[in-house]
Order: structure tokens, then C-alpha cells, then sequence
């Protein structure tokens, strides 16, 4: 543990206690050295933030000491499980909206970016939108036939890959002292959550990674309406720097825009709703920070926008399921079906009731009906199933709490767009349309081209496993032929061998 990692550590530690940060923390439940931490700490607070709310506080410290800081605040954001539900919505509307970087320094870092390559863009203009790990500018591509056309230019900040370099290395320093000094502490995995903002940091830091999902993303929706993306100009694209077509639209915050536009609004909305749904359950694979700077209204075609695809959710089949599965057993209020696929993809354990769990469920869909759809939110009643899972000892599943918070982020924007916005009514053509194929031949189909998959890799092992079976006899039959060793050995080898076998047959 470095000592500069230390002071760094203490240096935001600092920060976060004038910035009222530790305010937001409640010390009852923690162990007597961390309260009494806490109390030092709140000595520091600075006046003027005990007049603030709670998210100003947070969000104040953290983007004072820096982008590494911000983007462990938005990772926090995601892990109810750890962080709590209360934090962790504070933090879900965290910002990176940073200053730019100075615009002189931009024909260098493209130049050391792209080479030659660089010189095919220019006019380039002042940062037009600055995040905490890098900003855009607009600028003219000229192609090799000489025609031109407009794109953006995303540009990592210089210095970015150092800085969070050191201060990952102060959080993986104060993630172990804490471990170390505070064993309480240990449930809330300090070091796990720094590993995560890790590995997310590696895949951000190289715009590559955004454009292969750029990429995968268009190949996605090409046969979608209402929904569109950039497209990634490979040529002028590198590690540091990712250069795109331009997106021409209304930004979906400006409401009187979108009117004066044209665009209806009530359309915008479904079509928002439809295709995050769609790429969820769908494809498993969808826009993972939809707030409103990422969406733009287009006025051609009256769907939806969007750009910024640093951070992308991934989720499997049966995530896909349960999701499906879920809403519709809401809309359709068959909660013994949802009890039953909860216990039958082994997310709670075959041992709970499942009229008990149906119940449960019940608790939280019922109240739902006979209420007006502008008062109720499907990213709460997925927070209270959540909440209700835990009593049936359901275990956190990360990938599905993002999936939940930008369904947050998602249904904030539609009822933005349209107040009235039944997300019942929108949810139901495309969970209904999922969850009655996948029930039909085309669904059986394809449950039935997986499993073929699965017995043809395991064929596929068979033959390397056959031979570590025979090569296992023959040491074994070895060993039988010595002395005193007896048909014993011989029986072991063959139960070792029919092991690897059975082995071959269960994987």
C-alpha cells in the first residue's frame, strides 16, 4: 500500500467531509470505529451544505475530486445490494457533465491518435459535450472520393488513463484497510466494488470497445422503426479517439422544441419505451445510460436518437425470461405463473412455498389495478419485487438492478414526453409478442437448437476425455500388476474412469 496512495485517499476523504458527503450516511448500524470516524468527519462539514439536499452534497464532492470519483459514484448507483437503496438512488442521478478540456490541445491528441489520418477531419468545434472520461466536438470528414459530410468526434481527456490509474490505486488501498481494520464492513465487498469500477474503467478508457458496440447495436435494430444510431467511422476511429456520423435532432429535454418540430410527442414516447424493451428482452443487449442529453427527437422520422454508448447492459436468456415473464405476469395478474418461473430458473431457492412467493407477488401487483397509468411506475413495482424477492432469499443479480435503473432512467424521459404515458398499454405488444413466441413452435424451436448445442459440445469433449480415462486405467493397471497391490487399484481406476465419463455425459 503506497504512502501517495494514502495521501490521495485522505485527500477526498477530506473533501467528501467538507461537502457534507458523510451527512448522507447512517451510523447506527455501524460499528463503534466507524461511527466515531463519521463523527471526526462531519467536524469538517462546511456550513452552507447543511442547507443543501442530499444528492447535491454527494454529487459536489465527487466531481470536485475528479472523473475517477464521479464514475465510482455511478457505479456505486448500481448496487443497491451493497451501497443501499436510498444511496443508491442518490447516486443513480449522478451527472458526469464536467468543464471541458482546453480545444488548442485538440489537433495534437487527434494527430497522435490517427496519424495521417487525422488530416481528413477538420472545422473542428469548441467541446460541444464534456463527460468525465471525454467530450465531443463537431467537425467535416473528407472522404478519399472528396466528398465531405459532418461528424462527431469523441476525444478521450489527456491524462485520463494515469489518473484513474492512481486513483484506483487509492481505492483499492483504502478497500483493503477497510477490510482489514473494520471486518463489519466486509458484507459490503469494498474491494469487489472497486473491481468492477476496474474493469468498467478499462473497456471506457478504449472508445474501440465503444464502436464494436456501435456496431453490434445497429446490427440489432436494422429492421427496427422509431429508433435509430450513429454510425461509426472506422477509419478515423482509434483508442482514443471514436469518430461517428452525426446525429441531427431535437433534444428530447426541450419540450417546446419538439412541438415546434413537429414531433408528436405521444409517439416519441412509445417508441422509447418500445425499444428499450425491445433490446432488453429481445436482443439482450441495450443502451445503458438512455438520460435525456443521450436522446434526441428526429424530426424525418418522429422516433427516437440516441448516442453515448460508453455504457452498455448485457443480459442473458434467462434474464431475457424473467424480465418478459415478469411484466406480463404483472399485466396480465397471473402471479402464481411469476412465483412458479422464479423457483424454476433458480433464482429463489426450490424450498420456499410457491403460494406463499404467489402471494407476495400478489402484494405488489393488486394495487396497481384501478389507478390511473400516470401514477404507476414499472421501474417501482420491479424495486418492490426486488425488495419482496429478499424475504424469499433471492440474491441480488447485478445485471438485473441496471436493467432496473435504466428503466428508471427510460420512464422518467416518457412520462417527460408525455405525461399520460400508459407504459402498461406500450409494454404489453412487445412482452406479450416475446413471451407467446417463445411459448409457441418457434420458441420450442429454439429451446430445442440450444440443447442441441449444448449435446454437441459435450460430444466434442467426449474424445479428450475418453483418452484421460484410458490413460487413468492404464496407470492404474500399472500399479495393479505391482506387488501386493491387489484388485482394489484396479476397481479404484475403473470408478475414477467411469467418474470422468459421467462427468462427460451431466456437463
Amino acid at each position: 500500500m503506497g504512502v501517495f496512495a494514502l495521501l490521495r485517499l485522505a485527500r477526498a476523504g477530506f473533501v467528501l467531509a467538507r461537502e457534507g458527503a458523510f451527512s448522507i450516511v447512517d451510523p447506527a448500524p455501524l460499528p463503534g470505529p466507524a461511527r466515531f470516524g463519521i463523527g471526526v468527519a462531519r467536524l469538517f462539514e462546511r456550513r452552507s451544505v447543511r442547507r443543501t439536499g442530499r444528492v447535491e452534497r454527494l454529487t459536489r464532492a465527487l466531481n470536485r475530486l475528479g472523473p475517477t470519483y464521479v464514475k465510482f459514484g455511478q457505479t456505486l448507483g448500481t448496487r443497491p445490494d451493497i451501497v443501499g437503496a436510498e444511496v443508491a438512488a442518490d447516486l443513480s442521478g449522478l451527472q458526469d457533465a464536467m468543464e471541458p478540456f482546453d480545444a488548442a490541445l485538440v489537433p495534437g491528441l487527434l494527430k497522435a491518435a490517427l496519424g495521417e489520418k487525422a488530416g481528413s477531419l477538420s472545422d473542428i468545434s469548441p467541446s460541444i459535450a464534456a463527460a468525465s472520461i471525454a467530450q465531443v466536438h463537431r467537425a467535416t470528414l473528407t472522404k478519399p472520393d472528396g466528398s465531405t459530410e459532418i461528424v462527431a468526434v469523441k476525444l478521450l481527456r489527456p491524462g485520463i488513463e494515469g489518473r484513474f490509474r492512481r486513483d484506483l490505486e487509492s481505492f483499492y488501498a483504502g478497500a483493503r484497510m477497510a477490510e482489514r481494520l473494520l471486518p463489519a464492513l466486509r458484507r459490503l465487498r469494498p474491494v469487489e466494488v472497486v473491481r468492477t469500477l476496474d474493469q468498467s474503467a478499462k473497456l471506457e478508457l478504449d472508445l474501440r470497445f465503444e464502436a464494436a458496440s456501435i456496431s453490434e447495436f445497429a446490427e440489432n435494430i436494422a429492421e427496427d422503426e422509431g429508433f435509430s444510431i450513429p454510425e461509426v467511422r472506422w477509419e478515423q476511429t482509434a483508442q482514443r479517439v471514436l469518430t461517428t456520423s452525426w446525429v441531427d435532432g431535437v433534444p428530447i429535454r426541450q419540450i417546446e422544441a419538439l412541438d415546434k418540430a413537429g414531433i408528436d410527442r405521444k409517439k416519441l414516447a412509445s417508441h422509447l419505451m418500445q425499444s428499450f424493451l425491445r433490446h432488453a428482452i429481445r436482443d439482450g443487449f441495450f443502451h445503458a445510460d438512455m438520460h435525456p442529453g443521450n436522446l434526441y427527437g428526429d424530426p424525418n422520422s418522429g422516433g427516437v436518437a440516441a448516442v453515448d454508448f460508453g455504457i452498455m447492459g448485457r443480459i442473458g436468456p434467462k434474464e431475457r425470461r424473467f424480465l418478459a415473464e415478469i411484466l406480463y405476469g404483472f399485466i396480465t395478474r397471473n402471479y402464481r405463473r411469476m412465483a412458479k418461473l422464479h423457483i424454476a430458473i433458480g433464482y429463489v431457492p426450490d424450498t420456499q412455498s410457491v403460494d406463499d412467493f404467489a402471494l407476495a407477488l400478489r402484494s405488489i401487483g393488486e394495487p396497481m389495478h384501478g389507478r390511473r397509468a400516470s401514477d404507476i411506475s414499472m421501474a417501482n413495482v420491479l424495486g418492490q419485487l426486488f425488495a419482496v424477492t429478499e424475504l424469499f432469499d433471492m440474491k441480488t443479480r447485478p445485471e438485473l438492478v441496471l436493467l432496473q435503473k435504466n428503466m428508471v432512467l427510460v420512464e422518467g424521459v416518457g412520462r417527460m414526453l408525455d405525461p399520460d404515458l400508459d407504459i402498461w398499454t406500450v409494454a404489453e405488444p412487445v412482452v406479450g409478442h416475446w413471451v407467446r413466441e417463445q411459448a409457441g413452435p418457434k420458441g420450442r424451436l429454439d429451446a430445442a437448437k440450444e440443447h442441441v448445442e449444448t449435446l454437441v459440445d459435450t460430444l466434442g469433449r467426449v474424445p479428450g476425455l475418453v483418452r484421460r480415462a484410458d490413460d487413468l486405467l492404464q496407470h492404474y493397471e500399472e500399479d495393479a500388476a505391482r506387488p501386493r497391490r491387489g484388485w482394489f487399484y484396479v476397481s479404484l481406476g475403473l470408478a475414477a474412469a467411469l467418474v470422468v465419463l459421467g462427468a462427460a455425459y451431466i456437463s
